[in-house]
This record gives C-alpha cells, sequence and structure tokens, in this order.
C-alpha cells in the first residue's frame, strides 16, 4: 500500500457534538447491535440446528446472517467506544481494515442477495428437480464465489483509496471509514477514484440486480401459466421477505455510490450508510422470520417459544 502522507490517524467527526445526545445514541446503537447480534446468531443457530432447515434456501439465509452480524461488528463497536470518548481517533491501518472488511461484507452481501433470488426461482420454476438443481457442487460455489468477489471489491478499492496524499485533514465528517468522505479530505487528484467507485459498484448493482430481476421475472412467468391461487401464496412466502431484503438494501447502496461525486452531501450520506451498514442487518433477520412459515415453526421446535403462534 502506497501512502505519501504524513497522516498516521484520523478523526471521526460523527453525528454531533453534543454530549448528552451522544450518550442517548450510545444506547440506541447499543440496542441495535445487541438485537442484530441476536437475531443473526439465532437464525444461524436455528438453521444449524433443525434438520427441517437443512436445504440450499437456508443455507444462504445462514451466510447472509453470519455476513449481516460481522457486516454490523466492523463498525458498530468503533461507533460506541466514540460515542463515549473525547478522542475519537482511528489509526490509518485502522481505517483501512474497516473499509476492507465494511466493502467485502458489503458486496458479499449484493452477490448472495442475487444467489438466493436464483435459487428461489429453482425451487419454483421445477421443484421436482430442486434438490438435484441446487445440489452442494452448486450452491458452496456460489456462497464461495459471494465472499471471493467481495473481498477482490474491497482490495480495489482499500488500494486504491490508500494510495492518496491526506495532507489537508485529517478529520474525517463520519461515524465510520468510508471511501467518499476519504475521498473528500484527500489532497490527491481523486478522479480516478471516483470513476472507480462509480464503475465498480455500478457493475456490481447492474448484474446483481438483473439476476433478481430475471430471476423473480421467470417465477412470475411460472406462477401466471399455472393459474393457481395456491401458488401466488407459496410465492408471497418464500418470495416476499427476500423481495423485501432486496429492495431496501440494494436502495440504500444505489443513492450512497452510484451517482456523481459533486452530488455528494456527506451529513445526508452518513444517515444513509449508517441505515445500510447497521440498521439493514437488524432488519433482516425480522424480515425473513416473520415472513416465513418454516422458520417461525422452526423456532417453535428449537427455542420453545410460543410468540410466534
Amino acid at each position: 500500500m502506497k501512502n505519501a502522507t504524513e497522516v498516521t490517524t484520523f478523526v471521526l467527526k460523527g453525528f454531533t457534538d453534543n454530549l448528552e445526545l451522544q450518550i442517548v445514541l450510545f444506547f440506541l446503537f447499543l440496542a441495535i447491535y445487541l438485537i442484530t447480534l441476536m437475531g443473526n446468531l439465532g437464525l444461524v443457530v436455528l438453521v444449524i440446528g433443525d434438520s427441517r432447515l437443512h436445504n440450499p434456501m437456508y443455507y444462504f439465509l445462514c451466510v447472509l446472517s453470519s455476513v449481516d452480524a460481522c457486516f454490523s461488528s466492523v463498525i458498530t463497536p468503533n461507533m460506541l467506544v466514540d460515542f463515549l470518548s473525547k478522542n475519537k481517533v482511528i489509526s490509518l491501518l485502522g481505517c483501512a481494515a474497516q473499509i476492507f472488511l465494511g466493502v467485502t461484507f458489503g458486496t458479499t452481501e449484493c452477490f448472495l442477495l442475487a444467489a438466493m433470488a436464483y435459487d428461489r426461482y429453482v425451487a419454483i420454476y421445477n421443484p421436482l428437480l430442486y434438490a438435484v438443481s441446487m445440489s452442494p457442487r452448486v450452491y458452496v460455489p456460489l456462497i464461495i464465489s459471494s465472499y471471493t468477489g467481495g473481498i477482490l471489491h474491497a482490495c480495489v478499492h482499500t488500494v486504491a483509496t490508500f494510495s492518496l496524499s491526506f495532507c489537508a485533514s485529517n478529520e474525517i465528517r463520519h461515524v465510520f471509514c468510508d471511501v467518499p468522505p476519504l475521498l473528500a479530505i484527500s489532497c490527491s487528484d481523486t478522479h480516478t477514484n471516483q470513476l472507480l467507485l462509480l464503475y465498480f459498484v455500478g457493475a456490481i448493482e447492474i448484474v446483481t440486480l438483473l439476476i433478481v430481476l430475471i430471476s423473480y421475472g421467470l417465477i412470475l412467468l411460472a406462477i401466471l401459466r399455472t393459474h393457481s391461487a395456491g401458488g401466488w401464496r407459496k410465492v408471497f412466502s418464500t418470495c416476499g421477505s427476500h423481495l423485501t431484503g432486496v429492495s431496501i438494501f440494494h436502495g440504500t447502496i444505489l443513492f450512497m455510490y452510484v451517482r456523481p461525486s459533486s452530488s455528494y452531501a456527506l451529513d445526508h450520506d452518513m444517515i444513509v450508510s449508517t441505515f445500510y451498514t447497521i440498521v439493514i442487518p437488524m432488519l433482516n433477520p425480522i424480515i425473513y422470520s416473520l415472513r416465513n412459515k418454516d422458520v417461525k415453526e422452526a423456532m417453535r421446535r428449537v427455542f420453545g417459544k410460543t410468540m410466534y403462534e
């Protein structure tokens, strides 16, 4: 990693300098983080512990939950410490690690959501051949490829960002290290970095969204051919939660990164990026459990809860 700057630390300015508000935000984000961990790790335990959920659809959900737990853990603990600290400093290496891991898990989630859409298409379009069409020889490479794509994408932006010079300021108007706010304080020419951000994120969004749209388009055609009310109910129960998760996640990603750099407003972007890195990982377990009959039944069996009856 090349870096021609004397800056060795960055200061995360955060949401506010008001101490009372920072304490309120501390408890708010602590609650969100604990719910995120309990929800996502609970789903992982659920899938592992209930043999009736041992199929590709729930393996993908298990991996998605682990990614969400890691994604939130990259950002939230450091943010919580900063809320209670006067010295909101992060080292150059720590900032690079946060960007690398954040981009890795965020991109991996994009690819996983696309793989989950393809899995739903295979399950609904030809259910009799589902076990053969989505065998371990298919879904394991899809999961590995999702992680590989995330890591490669993170390498591009981490290396490109920390090859810049930061000589004007080390204050980042954000609650965590992200590429756009770092580009904003660099004293180097960031045009290439902005193009990399636009083209790479844009390409990933186009490819993954096309896979989702084509998969659900084919599912819709398959259901229309059957003229079955039961088929519509099946699609809604198995795909509704996934479509909700895809819409929320991709909507925030598109708003954050696939636009001209001149339209960046760091205060607004800080709120939106906090939403997709911290709030969405909390919402995913709720979305996938409340709308899924199999998950609710598994909760009764594994955890012995009656709240879903």
